[in-house]
């Protein structure tokens, strides 16, 4: 099945593929912030280094299942696979778009 997601979305679950930590904060507004895990991350290079971070800590794989719109936000729920309890897991990733680019992303 395919899912029709906004460019930074597409642009954003391509760059978690390729494991490309730049290509992913290049998806973001200067100002966004990212919450995941009970924390919260803020700015380009914050987040930049949260994919590292993550990447390193849970050797994980995103696969979007399906989105709908919801409140002005795209709500993306994901299959989350990796080194983790109860791997795999069904995943939100809900985003505000900005301009063309993420300007939040909350994951849960």
């Amino acid at each position: 099945m395919t899912i029709t997601l906004p460019s930074p979305i597409a642009a954003y679950f391509d760059a978690e593929r390729t494991h490309d930590a730049d290509a992913l904060a290049r998806c973001f507004t200067e100002i966004a912030v990212v919450r995941d895990e009970g924390g919260t991350i803020k700015g380009i290079s914050a987040i930049r280094q949260w994919s590292v971070e993550t990447r390193h800590r849970y050797q994980h794989t995103v696969e979007p299942l399906g989105a709908v719109e919801q409140d002005g936000k795209t709500v993306v729920i994901a299959k989350v696979s990796g080194n983790f309890p109860n791997s795999p897991l069904q995943l939100k990733h809900i985003f505000q778009l900005d301009g063309g680019r993420i300007a939040s992303l909350e994951i849960r």
